[in-house]
């Protein structure tokens, strides 16, 4: 029987969806996290612990383990573990992005440095030091821009600013988040960096794409059609097929396309993010891992073929029984947080779920879990899925199901958040 490695942290939303993936393919698994396994004695080869933050070390680790308990497949299921899977891959000889590309995607300065030499359409940037003085800094930039640290997930720490006196603000709130989230203990010099951004106006898309030998293959574009204007940059609704122009999608196909090239993705899943506006195409981003939380639960291929599987059958170099989403449209909103508390309750679940095309619903916060929103939040409230013949119905089910949830929220009283989101 084959075995995958699935590389993860402990505090990933995709354990179960990868592990079930894994279950329907007939595969051994093992599964590597940042925290060790009190259950590991009782399956030999079924865990592994690995430092993510000294990935040289842990695909040395791998390695040996491989020696032992043979590999077939290596799928890196968060940011965190990208360049420890892709040395790893790359050690045992197994299909997966370069290692190049892996530390491309995980730094966002390093990312736009090289769409800016591929020439895509690319806002003006500069790398700033986090404890620089922010209002001499601020005097030298042009507004609105975007603060963000350069590799932090979750849209965590990602401010706009409008002026000079919002601009060492932000600054400011942002070296807290990063000192509070434990970045400046990585080492690299882009831990006690920041990232100054142009704003760029526009239309805010996704698209999810596998590839393979190099070649880019599209399995969704997601329209997010809430305003993501600012000052922070909370995630709500994506929806598929896009309702852009085919012209528009097109474009959008050619922009990740050089950037799959350009950054030097090779064999994996990619999600991009773009913003479309009357100057074209922009890539915001572009990770070298699958869509972030759950949202994955919105797609389906084939003859009801999860995401999950596709990645799995991609590692294992075997071609996947297809690609094609299937489907009308369908939809995912991560739900927007109310406030900062203690949840105590959710209200109006049922009516929820009872509205029509809604598929699931999933709270990923426990009750009694601490509840933070942006900039400082890190982890998704929860997910509700919607299906629908049009993109309008899937959208409207999203909304019609949300408009039903109550969140009831107490004094956090210094509670600590629950863990990292990816």
């Amino acid at each position: 029987m084959k075995r995958v490695l699935l590389l993860m942290t402990v505090n990933t939303y995709r354990a179960s969806a990868y592990l079930m993936a894994a279950e329907r393919a007939g595969l051994t698994v093992t599964v590597a996290t940042d925290r060790p396994d009190v259950l590991a004695d009782l399956n030999p080869g079924g865990s592994l612990t690995l430092d993510f933050f000294d990935p040289e070390k842990a695909a040395a680790e791998i390695k040996s383990f491989a020696d032992v308990y043979p590999i077939d497949a290596i799928v890196a299921v968060d940011d965190d573990t990208v360049i420890t899977g892709a040395m790893a891959a790359e050690a045992l000889g197994l299909p997966s992005h370069t290692v190049e590309a892996a530390h491309a995607t995980r730094s966002k300065y390093e990312l736009r440095k090289i769409l800016d030499e591929e020439g895509l359409p690319s806002p003006a940037f500069r790398l700033v030091g986090a404890d620089d003085n922010p209002v001499s800094i601020a005097r030298s930039v042009s507004y609105p821009c975007i603060l963000k640290p350069t590799f932090l997930a979750a849209s965590q720490g990602v401010i706009r600013a409008n002026d000079e006196k919002e601009f060492a603000a932000a600054y400011r709130r942002i070296g807290k988040i990063m000192e509070d989230s434990g970045v400046k203990e990585r080492g690299g010099f882009e831990a006690d960096s920041l990232l100054v951004e142009e704003y760029i106006p526009g239309r805010e898309v996704a698209l999810e794409g596998l590839v393979a030998g190099g070649a880019l293959h599209v399995l969704a574009i997601f329209d997010k059609p809430d305003s993501m204007e600012g000052p922070f940059f909370e995630e709500t609704i994506y929806v598929t097929p896009s309702r852009l122009p085919e012209e528009t999608q097109n474009e959008i196909i050619k922009a990740v396309r050089r950037a799959a090239r350009a950054i030097g993705l090779k064999d994996g899943p990619v999600h991009a993010e773009l913003r479309v506006n009357q100057g074209g195409v922009w890539v915001l981003d572009v990770a070298s891992r699958t869509i972030g939380g759950k949202c994955s639960g919105a797609l389906e291929f084939g003859d009801g073929v999860a995401l999950e599987d596709l990645i799995l059958t991609k590692a294992l170099g075997d071609e996947p029984p297809s690609i094609a989403r299937s489907g009308a449209a369908s939809g995912v909103m991560m739900i927007p947080i109310p406030g900062r508390g203690i949840l105590r309750h959710v209200d109006g679940m049922a009516a929820a779920l009872a509205a029509p095309g809604v598929t699931g619903i999933d709270i990923s916060i426990h009750i009694g879990g601490l509840v933070v929103p942006l900039p400082e939040g890190n982890r998704y409230l929860g997910f509700i899925f919607a299906k629908g013949e049009t993109p309008d119905e899937a959208e409207a089910a999203l909304r019609r199901a949300h408009a039903q949830l109550k969140f009831r929220l107490d004094p956090d009283e210094g509670a600590e958040p629950e863990g990292e989101a990816v």
